[in-house]
């Protein structure tokens, strides 16, 4: 059996001689530098100099070596930046800085600095005008250029027998609203005038949507996954009430959604942190196929209860032990009791691909990594 093969049965929920298992396929499901620099050395494996995967987070590409050592199954395929933005790195003395091709500040301290974190918001005038958001600058996704290897790539990976899984242009639509108008503002425009700020939740749609079709009349054919990520939820709640969602979110959503199902069989993939209980439904309803990260320790996420009410309709892609407690704090054999309940839980049936609750951080002993990869592999199979 490919790995591919492992991957599709798993996401038409059928079971195969193993779970599929994912590092560093997206955004929301690799590994930061000094955590993987650290595994190696423990692993005594050959140093190595990763490429940059996400800057922001500080997440490398891990290398063929280690995804064949831990039998991974699925690759990334990324498009270049394309257009006529490129990175440039200010450097002040304290803090490393950049902005992003959607004119986002990012900035990271020199010392001690573990990500970027947005400075400054290029929607954040106020008052906003209907001009500021017609004429704000956006990423050039009508560039060809962007998408030139993404086919060749595509290829490679398929050739190889590993799952395709495709990255989206950006953050989600409604996580845009935040990260370009800033977040009190961004809130503010939801309660207080919606018109503004679905006014500038179209525009980002737009974007995601000539991206999407052009990514897709490239290589659709060769893409397993559509990875898609819009943050819903807090700890202990959504970030904005369902009917908000429902109203301004999830029409955008369903438009988006149905674009990539209409061009591809690819499953839908979307990331959302925390406790969205609530919407889970309405993802459903818009397409969604894949939930991801299951952060099942955020409030009403219990993984046994996602799994027995949404497994015939999700496929869970993460979940497989808790990021915040028991990997970078428990035993080794702490990990290890978590990675074998709640494979338990998810695997059942097929339609669970075993990944971390989100990226694997600085602060995850490598003891406690090796404790993981070992857990999976002894109990991972059907």
């Amino acid at each position: 059996m490919t790995h591919r093969e492992r991957l599709l049965l798993s996401l038409n929920h059928q079971e195969a001689d193993r779970v599929p298992i994912d590092i560093g396929a997206t955004l929301i499901t690799g590994i930061e530098k000094n955590a993987y620099a650290n595994f190696l050395e423990y692993l005594d494996m050959p140093a190595e100099d990763p490429a940059m995967f996400d800057i922001v987070q500080q997440l490398i590409a891990p290398s063929e070596a280690f995804l064949e050592r831990f039998d991974i199954d699925v690759r990334n395929v990324s498009p270049s930046p394309g257009g006529d933005w490129a990175m440039e790195m200010k450097d002040d003395g304290e803090y490393l800085s950049f902005v992003d091709q959607w004119g986002i500040t990012w900035a990271m301290p020199k010392q001690n600095g573990h990500y970027f974190d947005m400075i400054g918001h290029p929607l954040s005038m106020d008052p906003l005008t209907p001009g500021d958001v017609a004429s704000m600058k956006l990423p050039d996704v009508a560039d060809r250029k962007r998408y030139q290897n993404v086919r060749a790539d595509a290829l490679g990976i398929r050739d190889r027998g590993y799952g395709v899984v495709m990255s989206s242009i950006s953050a989600g639509i409604h996580e845009l609203g935040g990260w370009m108008r800033g977040y009190e503002n961004y809130y503010t425009d939801l309660l207080l005038d919606e018109d503004l700020a679905a006014s500038y939740l179209d525009r980002f749609l737009e974007v995601k949507m000539t991206y999407w079709d052009r990514v897709l009349e490239e290589a659709g054919d060769l893409i397993d996954v559509v990875q898609e990520a819009d943050d819903l939820g807090s700890q202990n709640g959504m970030l904005v009430s369902p009917d908000t969602y429902r109203k301004l979110v999830k029409p955008r959503h369903q438009e988006l959604f149905d674009l990539i199902h209409r061009k591809t069989d690819a499953k839908i993939f979307i990331h959302s942190c925390g406790s969205f209980l609530d919407v889970i439904p309405d993802l459903i309803e818009s397409g969604v196929d894949i939930l991801n990260p299951v952060q099942y320790t955020a409030a009403g996420m219990d993984a046994g209860k996602l799994k027995k009410e949404f497994g015939k309709d999700l496929t869970f892609w993460g979940g497989g032990v808790d990021t915040q407690k028991t990997f970078p704090r428990g035993t080794p054999e702490e990990v290890r009791r978590n990675v074998r309940e709640q494979i338990g839980i998810l695997a059942p049936g097929g339609g669970f691909v075993f990944n971390t609750v989100h990226n694997i951080q600085s602060d995850i002993p490598p003891e406690n990594l090796a404790a993981m990869f070992e857990a999976f592999a002894e109990f991972s199979a059907y």
